[in-house]
């Protein structure tokens, strides 16, 4: 794909990112909701990457993904103008859902800033619950970590 969807470091997909203006408040800090907006980002080009349409699947399947449930340790702020990186892995797969680990991380000092535990829910058109088709499953199992070693 292009450099606008990151890259992959064996299973972490690297996301790069400026801070602009629009996500800070009066002070430049970045404010706290904008790491969600971040993360979606990062997420949804980590699917680009490994094939995964996300308007095909609703158009074509009916399909969706909805956040199920989203944790957050804020660390440290980031900045205005500051260059960061989103770390995501997918750390397990379920017949509905999937569960990543993301990291907002400022690379010029290797700080974590902010550390996510996400669960995403695959959903039909209604809005219930539904299993992620084989296909789909494929290319998600690709990214999956293994977090034993």
């Amino acid at each position: 794909m292009t450099e606008l969807s990151g890259a992959l470091h064996g299973k972490v997909h690297v996301y790069p990112m400026r801070v602009y203006f629009e996500d800070t408040d009066a002070a430049g800090i970045v404010y706290y909701a904008n790491y969600l907006k971040f993360a979606e980002r990062a997420r949804t080009e980590m699917m680009r990457l490994g094939g995964v349409d996300h308007a095909g699947l609703v158009r074509d399947d009916g399909l969706a993904f909805a956040v199920r449930r989203c944790a957050a340790d804020y660390l440290r702020p980031a900045m205005l103008d500051d260059l960061l990186d989103i770390h995501t892995r997918v750390v397990g797969l379920g017949g509905a859902s999937i569960d990543l680990r993301q990291t907002v991380r400022r690379p010029r000092d290797g700080c974590d800033l902010v550390a996510l535990e996400v669960r995403l829910a695959c959903i039909d058109r209604q809005a219930r619950p539904a299993r992620i088709p084989a296909t789909l499953r494929a290319k998600i199992t690709d990214f999956l970590t293994d977090l034993t070693g």
